[in-house]
């Protein structure tokens, strides 16, 4: 008899009663790679945290020229918290027109995925990996950081819950929590996995799935617009992207409006995408839609602050 499948989320995941889960995306592995003249960007894998197995990969542009500073770009790729990898096609792909495209290093970071390892351990991780890639203003071992990023031009981005994770990290940063030399840009939010109480009946059961031991949609880690904290948001720019047909777009859209209204002194904007749905650009990267929205990170990307 087949096992009781307990909770799914859409095509990509799904976990069973005898505790079985099965992953339906993020799971294949491209290969990193160093200049061979057919790609725009090397990459390369790093352990951060052996006992954790926290990973990440790092991509440089190949048009690097020597002593060159680029822009850093820290990654956090979406999945509900529940599955995704930078190492993975689509992710590995987006990060390196990233990179290429803009001209910045970036590094895409591997947290511990839920149920096994339920929020907040994403944040817990993501937080860790940040820090670790903030030591390298100083002295570090990777020297693709220490030779080319620029820290003073550090951004932090992310899709759906890879976003979310981008803003908690940095309200953490304005919070006063240290990152050494480093200076937080600005973060680009591609479309956020924010969530808000939408009436006493409505229940975000992937949420609640991912983070047994919440309180609910009040939670600030998943409702920035309950958060008194929002205006202490420690980066200077934020870019909001949205897609008009996109379930999360009026959370988007409301976090654009809640920073706005907030204490925050710094600059908000969003750009919308009309026609397209959930992280379409993940999907269908060469579509124009998605090129367009590339271009308008690049740009972020390549602010002068």
């Amino acid at each position: 008899m087949e096992t009781q499948i307990v909770f799914q989320f859409g095509p990509f995941f799904r976990a069973y009663k005898d505790g079985r889960i099965e992953r339906f995306f993020g799971r294949d592995i491209v290969p990193a790679s160093t200049n061979t003249g057919t790609t725009t960007a090397s990459t390369k894998d790093v352990l951060i945290e052996p006992k954790t197995r926290m990973s990440a990969r790092i991509f440089i542009p190949n048009s690097l020229s020597p002593n060159q500073k680029l822009p850093l770009l820290v990654y956090f790729h979406g999945g509900a918290f529940l599955f995704g990898s930078p190492f993975c096609a689509e992710y590995h792909n987006f990060v390196s027109s990233l990179v290429a495209q803009a001209n910045v290093v970036a590094v895409s970071i591997q947290y511990r995925l839920a149920p096994e390892n339920p929020v907040p351990i994403a944040y817990e991780d993501s937080w860790a990996a940040l820090k670790w890639v903030a030591a390298h203003a100083g002295v570090g071992h990777e020297s693709w950081l220490t030779d080319y990023a620029d820290f003073g031009r550090v951004f932090l981005g992310g899709d759906s819950a890879g976003a979310t994770i981008a803003h908690n990290l940095a309200l953490q940063a304005g919070l006063g929590e240290d990152l050494g030399e480093v200076k937080l840009s600005g973060i680009c939010l591609i479309h956020p996995y924010f969530e808000r109480e939408e009436g006493p009946d409505y229940v975000d059961k992937c949420w609640m799935y991912v983070c047994p031991t919440t309180s609910g949609l009040n939670d600030t880690r998943i409702n920035p617009f309950v958060d008194s904290r929002l205006c202490m948001l420690g980066c200077d720019k934020v870019l909001i992207c949205t897609a008009e047909k996109d379930d999360l777009r009026g959370k988007g859209l409301c976090y654009y409006e809640t920073l706005k209204e907030s204490r925050w002194v710094g600059e908000v904007e969003v750009f919308e995408t009309e026609g397209e749905e959930h992280v379409f650009h993940l999907f269908k990267p060469d579509c124009d839609k998605a090129v367009a929205l590339l271009n308008r990170v690049c740009s972020f990307l390549n602010q002068i602050s």
